[in-house]
């Protein structure tokens, strides 16, 4: 799974290692984060490796080869890496744009394309994507992120109905406000709009995911779980 090293990619990743996957953590720069979720994998009995990798350099085979050879073959991927870089449209540079664009959405489509041909050679498979209840609902000063995560659910929905013959499912999870680091930053109206009247936890967005990698989730495909208190109701 990529950018598995904190917040809600660490809850996933412990989250998958519950129901018995092998994960492979990828990191981009914090080595010690990814390996404190190693870490505790394997003391719970589990079995992961650290990763690292840039998703947005274009070339996701280094990435896969690695986690091949620590592991196994990859039959279940979790699109997590993210980036925000927030401002009105009227503000935005290009570089603001491309490097949103390019984390959110480029690299998941790219690393969905080199997961999808083992997958279908096994005739099994489970993609999941993590988008945001920010994709289909507006939110003033994140045209980019929005765009981005919008762009990750229709992917999803597109490349589910291409795969779905071959025994291979492609979800996404769409968090609202969840409890980590890369949202700390928010003001407290924004929690005031949540219909539960709380921020979710990464623990909260690990169990969809978990559900939508399982067995049980082999008939769901194409779908978008939100897990957001009731914020896209």
């Amino acid at each position: 799974m990529t950018g598995g090293s904190k917040g809600i990619g660490a809850a996933i990743a412990q989250a998958l290692a519950e129901d018995g996957w092998l994960v492979a953590v990828n990191y981009r720069s914090d080595e010690e984060a990814a390996g404190r979720v190693v870490k505790a994998i394997e003391e719970a009995g589990g079995r992961a490796a650290a990763i690292h990798g840039d998703v947005t350099n274009g070339a996701p085979d280094e990435l896969f080869k690695n986690a091949e050879e620590a592991l196994g073959p990859v039959l279940a991927l979790v699109n997590n890496a993210g980036v925000r870089a927030d401002g009105l449209a009227i503000q935005l540079d290009d570089d603001d744009w491309d490097r949103v664009i390019g984390t959110n959405l480029t690299a998941a489509f790219r690393l969905t394309r080199r997961a999808m041909r083992p997958m279908i050679r096994a005739r099994y498979g489970r993609i999941v994507n993590v988008a945001s209840v920010v994709g289909p609902r507006a939110n003033a000063g994140q045209a980019n992120y929005a765009a981005a995560k919008a762009g990750l659910i229709g992917l999803t929905k597109t490349v589910s109905h291409e795969v779905a013959r071959r025994g291979v499912t492609v979800n996404a999870v769409a968090p609202g406000f969840i409890d980590t680091e890369m949202t700390k930053d928010l003001p407290e109206s924004v929690i005031e709009a949540v219909p539960a009247r709380r921020a979710g936890t990464p623990e909260e967005v690990g169990a969809a995911v978990r559900f939508l990698a399982s067995e049980n989730a082999g008939y769901v495909t194409g779908t978008t779980l939100f897990v957001d208190g009731g914020l896209s109701a």
